[in-house]
C-alpha cells in the first residue's frame, strides 16, 4: 500500500460513497497509468494528439511570433513532456517548469527534455492541478507561457474549468499568455471511438484506476469484476467514462466499505467537447482576451492563444 495523504483519502472514499460513486481522473495517473495513457495517445482512434500537433507544426511560426523567445514556459499536466519538445524548439524559452500529479513519470520525462535542451534551465514541480500552486521564487513572473495541451481542460466541468482557467491566470503577469488545446464538439460515433479503442488500451488506463485506489486507500477492488464503458453524453457535450460492475461486489477499506450491485457504475471521467465560442466566453470570464485560434481543416480540434 502506498500512503495517500489525508486529503486523497477523504476524497477517494467519500466519492466511492456517494450515490453514484465517482472516482477522480487524477487518480487515473500512477506511473502504469501514465504510461497507458501515453500509448493512448498514439492509437488510430484516438485523434486529439494527433490532430493538436499537426495544428502546432502547420501555424508554429506564427504561434511562436506572438509568444517572443526567452518566456518562461510552464506546462500543466506536462506527463511525457512530448509536446513541450515541439513547444521549445519553436521558441526556445529561457525556463520550463514541468508540472504533473505523477512524480516518478514527471521526473524521468524532465531527464529527457534536459538530453534534449541541455541549456534549458528546467525545473519539475509534482502538484495537484486543482491545488493553488506557487512557481519557484528565482523565476520571473514576466513573461510567461501557460501550456496546457491535449484537451485536459475538457476533464473539468463548466464551473471547475473556470476555476483553473482563473487559477492560471493569476500565475501570470499582464505580459503573460495562455496556450491551450480544446476539442471541439463532433459526431458522437468518432468520440465514442477514441475512449473505447478496438486494442482495450483505454479499457485497461480505467480498471488501472482501481489498482491504484487499492494502493492509495487499502481496498481491495478487483478490476476483473468490472468493465470499461465510454459514452457520449449529448445533453451536457461530454464523453463519460465509466466502470460498470460485472456481478454484485463487495468492496471494503479499513473501517467501512460499499456493495456495488450488478451493472452499476463508477464515474471516473468527463470529457467535454467545446464550441469555440462557448470556449472563448469561458476565457473571458477567466480574465482572458480570446485573442488567437488555430483548427485543423475539419474543424475538430483547436488551439487557442489568450492573454489577459
Amino acid at each position: 500500500m502506498t500512503e495517500a495523504p489525508i486529503a486523497d483519502t477523504r476524497e477517494i472514499i467519500g466519492g466511492l460513497l456517494r450515490p453514484v460513486a465517482c472516482i477522480a481522473p487524477k487518480y487515473f495517473y500512477d506511473a502504469r497509468g501514465s504510461l497507458l495513457f501515453e500509448e493512448i495517445t498514439r492509437l488510430p482512434e484516438y485523434y486529439p494528439t494527433r490532430t493538436e500537433r499537426a495544428i502546432m507544426l502547420e501555424h508554429g511560426a506564427e504561434i511562436a511570433g506572438k509568444v517572443g523567445a526567452g518566456s518562461t514556459v510552464i506546462e500543466m499536466g506536462a506527463g511525457s513532456c512530448e509536446k513541450a519538445r515541439d513547444l521549445c524548439e519553436l521558441i526556445r524559452p529561457a525556463h520550463f517548469v514541468a508540472i504533473d500529479i505523477s512524480a516518478e513519470f514527471l521526473h524521468q520525462a524532465a531527464d529527457g527534455l534536459r538530453a534534449a535542451f541541455p541549456d534549458l534551465d528546467i525545473r519539475v514541480l509534482a502538484a495537484d492541478l486543482t491545488a493553488d500552486m506557487s512557481m519557484p521564487s528565482d523565476l520571473s513572473p514576466r513573461h510567461r507561457l501557460v501550456f496546457y495541451p491535449g484537451s485536459s481542460i475538457g476533464n473539468f466541468d463548466p464551473p471547475q474549468a473556470l476555476s483553473l482557467l482563473s487559477r492560471f491566470r493569476r500565475l501570470l503577469g499582464e505580459d503573460g499568455t495562455l496556450l491551450i488545446g480544446v476539442d471541439l464538439l463532433k459526431d458522437a460515433a468518432v468520440l465514442e471511438a477514441a475512449y473505447d479503442d478496438a486494442a482495450g488500451v483505454t479499457a485497461a488506463f480505467n480498471l488501472n484506476v482501481l489498482n491504484h485506489v487499492n494502493r492509495l486507500i487499502d481496498s481491495d477492488f478487483d478490476p476483473g469484476q468490472w468493465r470499461h464503458r465510454a459514452i457520449f453524453n449529448a445533453l451536457d457535450s461530454r464523453v463519460e467514462m465509466h466502470l460498470e460492475a460485472t456481478l454484485d461486489i463487495q468492496v471494503s477499506w479499513p473501517g467501512a466499505g460499499r456493495r456495488f450491485l450488478r451493472g452499476e457504475r463508477i464515474h471516473t471521467e468527463n470529457s467535454y467537447k467545446y464550441r469555440i465560442e462557448d470556449f472563448a466566453d469561458t476565457l473571458g470570464h477567466a480574465g482572458f482576451r480570446h485573442t488567437d485560434v488555430w483548427t485543423d481543416a475539419a474543424r475538430w480540434f483547436a488551439v487557442i492563444l489568450a492573454r489577459p
